[in-house]
């Protein structure tokens, strides 16, 4: 079977994007035990991060403008709708040497979710390899309809509650990962484009005028969300926060993820492991071991350390980049979307590199591990292969293990 006939069995599925290569004929091999060794290190790192976000529900707003929230965001972030802190998240690594070391968190609006739990079992079949991720789909099933339940029982009515997903209409990825998680969860629902949705005053309705309950929001950032603007002018984005918070409807993942979103909650974890506060023996072991040291400023790696600069809520490599310990800069993304943002910089650790199947010839490529984790239960994983910073242009790289093992 050639790439075109692999992916082609596929259904909704973008094996090119932008008329570029994006699914790679190719597979990583792990063992079985680097795959629970990555697994394990995710359940640890987001029990920090769990643990973290319940102390950053009680910063005054000074704080948290320092960690990179958006003004209109304040008002809303300290949230605890539900008690999933956030039902899908995505955790990134860099795995060499036998270490494993935590680059970010995606808490939010992860992407690369049907890549995983859906078509890495077509890569790994077609290369005779076992699919790590089985069984993966069936816990994204459970705990979307746990969450779709804490949604629902929040706003205290009876009935049937309406439950919609919502993604940009013209973004082929946005569409077809909310697509498939609408396709996973087991109860009734209808996908409305963004643009479609209706912000009235007392809620949310589809085009046909049927009040929304539950809006499951996979693609669309808060940050993006409070400046979205309607045609009059009206702050349409921050009408949809203030409904949330009114309870005329449920948004998930809940705006505790949108909390930990932001890179500055490792500089504020870090700052807390320095100065040996909050955490305890266990999980100061934890930080330690998997986290990199991250600050709010670039000094105290000068004249110690090369470091990666990167936007507290940038995305796929936006705005990234790297400095030599001298505080000189050797790569910039050629994206500066987010420049004038607030900025982390987070010591250097170069990304592993193999060398790739794609369809110009075998290229060495560095490439980073994605691993979910959904409402506290590490899942699905992946790989990003690319350039030296995994950005919109890198490629998915499915994951396999040996039969037997």
């Amino acid at each position: 079977m050639n790439r075109d006939a692999l992916f082609g069995q596929i259904p909704y599925f973008w094996p090119d994007l932008n008329d570029e290569e994006y699914a790679l004929y190719d597979c990583l091999v792990y063992s079985a035990e680097e795959v629970e060794r990555i697994r394990e290190a995710t359940r640890a790192v987001d029990a920090v991060f769990r643990k973290a976000n319940r102390l950053l529900r009680t910063l005054p707003d000074e704080t948290l403008r320092l960690l990179g929230y958006p003004e209109a965001s304040l008002p809303f972030v300290r949230d605890k709708a539900i008690a999933q802190e956030t039902i899908i998240g995505r955790y990134d690594w860099i795995v060499k040497d036998g270490m494993l070391k935590l680059m970010e968190f995606n808490a939010d609006t992860p992407t690369f979710i049907k890549e995983l739990f859906d078509v890495n079992r077509f890569v790994t079949a077609e290369f005779g390899l076992c699919d790590p991720n089985e069984g993966a789909t069936e816990l994204l099933q459970t705990e979307l309809r746990k969450a779709i339940v804490s949604a629902w029982q929040r706003l205290e009515k009876d009935g049937t509650p309406k439950i919609v997903f919502t993604a940009h209409d013209d973004n082929i990825e946005d569409k077809w990962t909310t697509r498939f998680l609408q396709e996973t969860l087991d109860l009734p629902s209808e996908f409305v484009a963004l643009h479609e949705l209706l912000v009235e005053h007392d809620g949310v309705y589809t085009p046909s005028g049927e009040r929304v309950d539950v809006l499951y929001r996979q693609t669309y950032p808060i940050e993006h969300l409070v400046d979205d603007l309607a045609p009059d002018g009206t702050r349409i984005g921050v009408r949809l926060l203030e409904l949330n918070e009114a309870k005329h409807i449920s948004l998930l993942n809940p705006l505790s993820a949108f909390l930990m979103q932001s890179k500055g909650v490792q500089a504020f974890i870090w700052e807390l492991y320095e100065s040996d506060m909050f955490f305890d023996a266990t999980e100061r072991d934890i930080i330690r071991t998997y986290f990199l040291p991250t600050y709010l400023e670039p000094d105290p790696f000068l004249g110690q350390s090369a470091y990666v600069q990167k936007p507290a809520f940038g995305r796929e490599g936006d705005s990234v980049i790297l400095y030599d310990l001298d505080g000189t800069p050797f790569h910039k993304e050629p994206l500066q979307t987010y420049a004038n943002e607030t900025a982390v910089y987070q010591q250097f650790n170069e990304l592993p590199t193999r060398m790739t199947n794609t369809v110009n010839g075998i290229l060495e490529t560095h490439y980073m591990i994605g691993c979910f984790c959904l409402n506290g239960r590490p899942s699905a994983l992946g790989a990003r292969a690319g350039s030296m910073i995994t950005n919109n242009q890198s490629y998915y790289l499915a994951i396999g293990t040996h039969k037997g093992e």
